[in-house]
């Protein structure tokens, strides 16, 4: 057993996040294991650029109110929702305009695919989605 020291908080990179973004790597996936788990903290309208994993990611909210959204679907994320998003598939995913939120990024590999930057008009579009199914 051992008690691992802390890492820095960083700042997400301005090619991968639009708006104030910072992360604390909690598990970097060293030695056999493959696991790798992010505490993201996401300012109102921040978000991640258009992403995808090759083994997937799942995204587990701690604190605020987020969405994660697909080219096909907008899910909106409070605390305690956990959203798995399958190999491969394209999505972004940050807070709503009005909420800052904080989840865990939990995936297996450094196999990323970034893509374009959300723009501010597919996330006003997915956001007025995510209000619509707010009120249900």
């Amino acid at each position: 057993m051992e008690l691992l020291p802390p890492r820095p908080t960083t700042a997400g990179p301005a090619e991968l996040f639009t708006g104030g973004v910072h992360f604390d790597v909690i598990a970097r996936g060293d030695d056999e294991s493959r696991i790798r788990v992010n505490l993201v903290r996401f300012a109102p309208c921040a978000r991640t650029a258009w992403h995808s994993h090759s083994l997937g990611q799942t995204l587990h909210v701690t604190d605020g109110i987020g969405v994660v959204a697909t080219r096909e679907r907008v899910i909106i994320m409070r605390p305690g929702d956990t959203v798995h998003t399958p190999p491969g598939e394209q999505h972004w995913h940050g807070a709503l305009p009005d909420h800052f939120m904080s989840h865990l990024a939990m995936w297996e590999d450094d196999d990323a695919t970034w893509g374009d930057p959300v723009t501010d008009a597919e996330y006003a579009a997915a956001t007025v989605t995510a209000d619509l199914l707010a009120r249900g």
